[in-house]
């Protein structure tokens, strides 16, 4: 038997045209298709729940002074493992008991020699013997270092840790641990529960109908299923991010739903115009399909370029997220003309639809999209000037953005990492969670041991150095390392100023002595991260940008329309990053977002943050838009094209941000500062950008440019490929084409 697709006349191949085949042939073999996902579901999840999964969370930089000491520390004081990872366990005595005698004394020396034969550990620093006991004698830590890196932990390591805890426990010691050994605590969190119960209310409105809201949500769990247990399986194989698969979540979840939205809503109209419901199918995923990969293609990129930071922790995230939307492409190109072969004509007899809706409907009466497009076209300058002036406003705070990694004094408040971060600091201070490993390299100096002496007596005499450890050198006596507590935490901007005093004195001692004062540790490396994400962000915010302005003049065949859209994305992200500071910086509405404690903004959240909106704010670009040029070019004039545009992609525009907005928003309430911060950064950036830039700056801007906004140099207009991402050339084909080519009955392919 042949297989039959009804195929536009066409003389070379065309997206829009494959994506009309392939959505009638998903909708005609719906029960193939909904096996094939089921099957492809089943497989992913057999394998996620028998592989052993495993994250990290270390982070190095080659080329950084961070890593070149503990690269030397690696050849020098090979015994120190300089590169492996690390655990602090943290004792606290009952209340009126004292750690320095008796039992409690006898306890903690027994676990720390359990300590000592544990599995993959190299060294267990004796608090008794490291002065690692408070003045008071209420708290004691115990540094354990291990002969492998954080990835390569095992799970016998972690649960001899959990073990002695335990047993620590169970003699009446309160006992905690933090550092990169321990696990994260990845609890269980109803937080995007939040944002798919918003969802369906948001669809149940849109529609007005459970059976066309219900498509999104269906077609959306099952594509953030797959994907999240595809992640869980690869992280069985690779290290990957603790973060990855909650970003992966959070992103797929809000794209999935969306591309979902976007085509249910152009089957909706299509139905509405007369067709059955395979053409009808056909047409949506040949227009708004387009679209939907379109945008898909730009989040993916934006994400997959994360990787030339250079930063693992970011690399894994963005691919993670990259692969989630993917699947979310294909599902929505797939699995959902499927599912809309089953419910049939159904998805448009709502019952929950209001009067006014009917009206819309039936052309009795504009929309609010449409009503809020004439407002702006009537006073374009002042209503246009007044939201460039308020994102300009909340932009400001972002002049003081500092950057930091997240340390165990974000974690979760009621996990062992910040019970550990916060007992040190009752005991010792903040700046103890955190020392400064200071390395003298005296290879090239005539005195060693006078350089070392130097270095020691420098670091002594810094205001904020809480203390300094004598120095120890290696077997050669040219290498000395030096410990040094910082007298404030170790994200503060003390801190940070006090490691480049540091490196800042390097020069001089080098010049007095000859040797070469390095400075690293968990610390100064997550400096060092900082800076390099702080220095890329410029340099990828211009490759994002000139991205943006190269696909949108592909798609809008204008110059005017793809700047303007460039730089709406950057109000977007400058404004996203003021109110970002403003709550995790600097403490406004700290109690409303449950912000415990202020700190620098998390390195990778502003990066991250450009890839993701980048791709979200085409994708409402394009929809908007694409219209208004397609009603343009068809003699409209220009307010009266950005009326249509309105009239036809508001309404799915808004319920598509909407849902975005709830889904990221939900990950605010989370206990993780990292999760929190990314969650309120991506909720306002597409709050500001659909709202704020789409549908307000871009009316105004359209009204007061004119005809000019779709100007384009005529040897431009030849060179440039005609993307047709709307899917126009096919509209106009099927139109024009003999009604009998467009009947339900398809014809065999290739004849006409």
């Amino acid at each position: 038997m042949v297989t039959t697709f009804p195929i536009p006349v066409s003389g070379s191949f065309s997206v829009a045209t494959f994506l009309y085949r392939l959505g009638r042939f998903s909708f005609r073999r719906r029960r193939l298709v909904l096996m094939l996902w089921i099957a492809v579901i089943a497989a992913v999840g057999i394998g996620a729940s028998s592989v052993s999964s495993s994250t990290s969370d270390s982070f190095t930089i080659p080329g950084t002074q961070s890593q070149e000491a503990i690269d030397l520390l690696g050849k020098e004081f090979p015994q120190a493992s300089a590169d492996g990872a690390t655990a602090r366990v943290v004792f606290e005595a009952p209340n009126g008991q004292s750690l320095t005698s008796g039992a409690n004394k006898t306890e903690i020396e027994s676990l720390v020699d359990d300590l000592g034969k544990s599995a993959q550990v190299s060294s267990v620093d004796d608090p008794y013997t490291s002065n690692a006991v408070s003045e008071d004698g209420t708290v004691a830590y115990a540094e354990v270092t291990y002969k492998v890196a954080e990835e390569d932990i095992s799970d016998q390591a972690r649960e001899d840790l959990d073990e002695i805890a335990a047993k620590g426990e169970r003699a009446g010691l309160a006992v905690s641990m933090g550092g990169t050994a321990v696990e994260p605590e990845m609890g269980s969190s109803a937080t995007e529960l939040i944002g798919i119960a918003v969802a369906a209310v948001v669809l149940v409105i849109t529609f007005g109908s459970m059976v066309a809201a219900g498509l999104p949500l269906l077609t959306g769990l099952f594509g953030v299923a797959a994907a999240v247990m595809g992640i869980t399986i690869a992280s069985s194989f690779i290290d990957l991010s603790s973060n990855t698969t909650t970003l992966a979540l959070m992103l797929g979840l809000a794209v999935a739903i969306d591309y979902a939205l976007f085509i249910v809503s152009r089957y909706r109209g299509e139905l509405r115009n007369g067709h059955e419901p395979e053409e009808a199918v056909g047409r949506a995923l040949g227009t708004a399909g387009s679209a939907v990969v379109f945008a898909g293609l730009t989040v993916v990129i934006a994400l997959t370029g994360l990787s030339v930071v250079g930063i693992k922790v970011l690399t894994d995230i963005g691919l993670g997220a990259a692969f989630a939307v993917v699947i979310a492409v294909v599902i929505a190109l797939t699995l959902l003309p499927a599912v809309l072969g089953f419910a049939g004509l159904r998805i448009t007899k709502g019952k929950l639809k209001s009067s006014r809706m009917r009206a819309i409907e039936s052309g009795e009466r504009d929309a609010m999209g449409v009503r809020w497009a004439k407002f702006v076209l009537r006073n374009p300058l002042k209503i246009g000037g007044a939201a460039i002036a308020g994102l300009l406003l909340l932009a400001i705070p972002a002049l003081s953005l500092q950057l930091g990694m997240p340390g165990d004094e974000s974690a979760a408040p009621d996990s062992t990492q910040r019970i550990a971060y916060d007992t040190v600091t009752k005991g010792f201070g903040a700046g103890y969670n955190g020392p400064l490993t200071v390395v003298v390299d005296a290879r090239d100096s005539d005195d060693p041991k006078a350089a070392a002496d130097e270095a020691v007596s420098y670091l002594d005499g810094l205001p904020d150095v809480a203390s300094v450890s004598p120095a120890v050198f290696n077997e050669s006596d040219n290498v000395a390392l030096i410990s040094a507590v910082p007298g404030h935490s170790p994200a503060s901007e003390e801190t940070v100023d006090l490691v480049s005093e540091i490196r800042d004195q390097s020069a001089a001692l080098q010049n007095d002595s000859g040797a070469e004062l390095l400075v690293t540790g968990t610390t100064a490396i997550n400096i060092d991260i900082s800076d390099k994400l702080g220095d890329a962000l410029i340099p990828y915010l211009s490759v994002v940008i000139g991205l943006a302005f190269i696909l949108l003049m592909l798609v809008f065949r204008s110059i005017l329309v793809p700047i303007k859209a460039a730089l709406g994305f950057l109000l977007s992200v400058l404004a996203t990053l003021g109110v970002v500071v403003a709550v995790f910086q600097w403490g406004w509405l700290a109690d409303v977002f449950g912000v415990e404690e202020t700190s620098p903004i998390v390195s990778i959240l502003p990066t991250f943050m450009v890839g993701v909106v980048f791709g979200l704010a085409m994708d409402y670009q394009v929809f908007l838009v694409t219209r208004m040029r397609e009603e343009y070019v068809h003699g409209a004039e220009p307010k009266e094209a950005v009326v249509a545009g309105f009239r036809h992609g508001a309404r799915v525009v808004t319920a598509a941000a909407i849902i975005m907005i709830s889904v990221f928003a939900g990950f605010i309430f989370s206990h993780e500062a990292v999760i929190k911060s990314m969650g309120l950064g991506l909720a306002s950036a597409i709050f500001f950008d659909a709202f704020v830039v789409r549908m307000t700056i871009v009316p105004a801007v359209m009204a007061l440019l004119g005809r000019s906004a779709w100007w384009l140099p005529g040897w431009l207009n030849r060179v440039l490929p005609n993307v047709d991402v709307e899917g126009e050339k096919l509209r106009h084909m099927l139109d024009e084409a003999p009604q009998g080519d467009r009947s339900p009955e398809p014809v065999p392919l290739g004849k006409r």
